[in-house]
């Protein structure tokens, strides 16, 4: 596995960049298997079952669900033929995810897995998440606010995602194939990964923002859609051009950070900071 590199945001490093604008769906393969998993933590997992048992009694309306894990990624040498990266995955759980990655216990335990294994995941769920840069047709990224309910980043601006389930409820003829840009890990999660795409929309934001207010089976895990003009910091050259396909592969979370700084939210988001702790930036809301 490419080893970690420290960005700009020290909350977020870059596992993996890949090659070129992204690599399409062919271009990637996963090997699922339990040598994937995680390792039973120290002790047992009983903490696991009470950090749970707590987290319902505050959050009644939290379930668990399986998650795939992020092991790790390998990229193929340039030029080489088949598959060019290899995502190695086991599985997981929601309920996990807090009771290692979210938990008080996590510095602990990536000390643990380091002297352990050799390998600082080692007792984590580390569930795979998904971001991704979705644009618009008339040039426009779109963000999402985060519920005040959800147990990670409660209440932050962050890009549509989570795990590989529907998001912003936009019918899948209207996007494009998604390009992987790279992987990102959340250290504010421990470490937790993330695989960052961009995605191409053929509605205008508009539509988009209509598609979103009619709901949906996640709809309260969001309480607002934003619009950020894609041109807004297009001089960087480390910004997101999502015009003409021109994004390359970077942090999504670096890339939301590098194209929001300096401006400013409309009045009713003003309150809300970004996920990983990024500034605010220029955009339209309804």
């Amino acid at each position: 596995m490419s080893c970690p590199v420290q960005i700009m945001d020290p909350e977020v490093t870059l596992l993996l960049q890949c090659p070129g604008g992204g690599l399409p769906r062919e271009q990637v393969q996963a090997e699922l298997s339990p040598a994937h998993d995680r390792r039973p933590l120290p002790g047992g997992d009983e903490a696991i079952t009470a950090i749970w048992e707590t987290r319902l009694k505050a959050q009644p309306w939290l379930f668990n669900a399986p998650k795939f894990r992020l092991h790790s990624a390998t990229l193929a040498p340039i030029g080489s033929r088949g598959p060019q990266l290899l995502l190695r995955l086991g599985l997981t759980s929601y309920r996990d995810f807090l009771g290692t990655n979210w938990s008080s216990s996590a510095v602990w335990l990536r000390q643990q897995g380091a002297t352990n294994w050799g390998d600082t995941q080692a007792y984590l769920a580390d569930p795979l998440g998904v971001g991704a840069a979705l644009a618009t047709a008339d040039d426009f990224l779109v963000f999402l606010r985060r519920s005040r309910q959800v147990a990670e980043a409660p209440g932050l601006v962050d890009v549509p995602g989570g795990h590989p389930e529907p998001q912003v409820n936009l019918p899948l003829l209207t996007l494009s194939q998604p390009l992987l840009l790279g992987i990102a890990r959340n250290e504010t999660s421990a470490g937790r990964a993330s695989a960052e795409f961009y995605v191409q929309c053929s509605l205008t934001s508009e539509q988009v923002r209509k598609h979103y207010l009619s709901g949906g089976p996640e709809a309260h895990e969001s309480t607002g859609i934003i619009f950020v003009e894609t041109q807004v910091q297009s001089d960087k050259p480390s910004c997101l051009e999502a015009r003409a396909g021109a994004c390359r592969g970077l942090a999504m979370h670096y890339l939301v950070g590098e194209v929001l700084a300096g401006s400013q939210f409309p009045p009713e988001a003003q309150d809300l900071p970004l996920v990983q702790g990024k500034g605010p930036g220029t955009c339209s809301a309804p």
